[in-house]
């Protein structure tokens, strides 16, 4: 008896332990933004940061971009989709999210002016399958 309390007892707190996947989306998103941003992905383009919105499951991707980039037509929106949908269906470092059906927001900004967004693409489970 004492032994299956025992075990009981352990299941219990392991299972508490258990980070569920939304918390750990959070925390992967702040961890990196502290680490990593902001970082250059490419000349005159910067990543700010990564952010979750748990009620859509979306991870948001912030960038910045700069110098003749900072334009509303440096990047036309369709190709910029295209390139992203592409990118994200190759990608094995977020296949547990797309697994879950995830959707992944790419927004991009001027560095001039922040309230100024060039693009706001979101990516859907039918975009990445």
């Amino acid at each position: 008896m004492k032994k299956i309390i025992l075990f009981a007892l352990a299941a219990l707190i392991l299972g508490a332990c258990q980070e569920s996947l939304e918390d750990k989306c959070a925390r992967e998103c702040v961890e990196f933004t502290k680490r990593k941003c902001p970082s250059a992905v490419a000349q005159e383009m910067v990543i700010d940061s990564m952010t979750f919105d748990r009620a859509t499951h979306t991870i948001q991707h912030y960038y910045k971009l700069s110098g003749v980039s900072d334009r509303a037509d440096a990047f036309p929106k369709d190709e910029a989709r295209k390139l992203l949908k592409n990118e994200l269906k190759n990608t094995t470092q977020v296949m547990t999210y797309k697994e879950a059906g995830y959707n992944f927001r790419y927004i991009y900004y001027s560095e001039k002016n922040p309230q100024t967004v060039y693009l706001d693409i979101l990516l859907t489970e039918k975009d990445y399958q």
